[in-house]
């Protein structure tokens, strides 16, 4: 029997695929070996400064449980957090649903625009915000020129002004993916249930809903996540007022500095966010 047939039989084949397989997987290993090296060892070695100094030691972690300054700070930057998560759900479901109902050409058209804040800087964005919400910005004009109102009111350095510049950042993050999950969508489900006797509302809230869940829940997360880290914005729309852990860490890191404090406040952080996206994995196995 040649060498070319014993090549061509199955035990050869099997034999053959492990090694090709291997030799596959192995191109990836530099890859990451760089992203070990380059990216997770620094933040690993980072990370560890809040369990040194050198030595081993827990008291930068007493630090942040005895301090009242740095509680507060992480419970309002949790409740920043929220806050727009919630926004950008109550503003990206029913904007994805009615991008969902266009038609192809008007859906290419709102995508474009849902789009467009990507191709600018987010410090642009949110400079913009203090001349639509500054004390002479154009909503404040606005009201002073309709009688609304009798003096600015004040949209900027505070919790609103936060609010408003991370949700204009985020709601993309959210609408995409939703977007995406709603167009997948089988419609032969929704002319079923029509078929038999469901109303459009009993249609949306029993079958269309429920199927979106998945995507608008991760979506929802992902911009709750997203707004743990953020810097520009509330340092810019809160002008020192709202405090959030991204603005404290440059103080610890840049002005006192305590690279060990930041060090545990990261970890933290990090750790808060992976239970968070546990939970979500959990709660999503078991819906499915």
């Amino acid at each position: 029997m040649s060498a070319v047939t014993q090549g061509m039989l199955p035990g050869h084949a099997a034999r053959a695929a492990p090694r090709a397989g291997w030799g596959a997987g192995a191109y990836a290993l530099p890859l990451l070996g760089l992203m070990i090296i380059a990216f997770d060892l620094p933040i690993l070695l980072m990370l560890a400064q809040s369990v040194l100094s050198p030595q081993p030691t827990l008291e930068h972690w007493a630090e942040l449980g005895q301090s009242p300054v740095y509680l507060r700070v992480l419970g309002n930057t949790f409740q920043m957090a929220l806050i727009t998560a919630l926004v950008c759900g109550a503003l990206g479901y029913p904007l994805a649903f009615w991008i969902r109902c266009l038609k192809p050409r008007a859906q290419l058209v709102a995508l474009s625009l849902v789009l467009l804040p990507f191709w600018i800087s987010v410090l642009v964005r949110t400079y913009a915000w203090i001349v639509v919400l500054g004390n002479a910005g154009l909503v404040n004009r606005s009201l002073l020129w309709l009688g609304l109102t009798e003096a600015p009111l004040p949209f900027l350095y505070n919790t609103l002004g936060v609010t408003i510049g991370t949700t204009n950042v985020l709601l993309p993050f959210l609408v995409l993916p939703l977007v995406a999950s709603m167009m997948k969508m089988d419609e032969r489900l929704f002319q079923a249930a029509a078929t038999l006797g469901a109303s459009r509302m009993a249609i949306f809230w029993r079958v269309f809903f429920p199927l979106t869940l998945p995507a608008f829940a991760a979506g929802t997360l992902l911009v709750f996540i997203l707004t743990l880290g953020f810097y520009v914005t509330p340092a810019i729309l809160g002008g020192g007022r709202v405090p959030m852990i991204a603005n404290m860490l440059d103080v610890l890191i840049n002005v006192m500095p305590r690279w060990e404090v930041a060090a545990a406040i990261s970890t933290l952080l990090l750790g808060a966010t992976i239970l968070l996206f546990g939970l979500y994995r959990m709660v999503g196995g078991r819906r499915s």
